[in-house]
């Protein structure tokens, strides 16, 4: 069983910082990508940030130059440092992993439970 448990959520004021943590648990033999999504209200979930583990990075145009995602291989964990934050970033933010339980089976995606992050302005 994989479990992503996700942290740093919270109440920020438009302008501030915000770090959010994730860390994968469980079987896993390896992590193809890791990356954080975000669904605000009403609104389809939307890619935010991945980063494979051969080092290859892609942000949301809407994030880039702002927020910073870094991998710990070692720690099968995936961090979102988020500067500047405005209120249009206000949404539940879920971390995602793309892995492989075993060298046998296919690549599944996994989710956290979301952490939400409210800017206000």
């Amino acid at each position: 069983q994989v479990q992503l448990l996700e942290s740093g959520g919270g109440l920020v004021q438009a302008g501030g910082s915000l770090t959010l943590s994730c860390a994968a648990y469980g079987s896993i033999f390896d992590i193809n990508v890791m990356g954080w999504y975000r669904q605000a209200p009403g609104a389809q979930r939307e890619l935010v940030a991945a980063a494979t583990s051969g080092g290859s990075i892609n942000y949301a145009d809407s994030v880039k130059g702002r927020f910073t995602i870094s991998r710990d291989n070692a720690k099968k964990a995936v961090y979102l440092q988020m500067n500047d934050l405005k209120p249009d970033d206000t949404a539940v933010y879920y971390c995602n992993a793309l892995l492989q339980t075993t060298r046998w089976l296919p690549s599944k995606n996994y989710w956290g439970q979301g952490t939400q992050v409210t800017v206000s302005s």
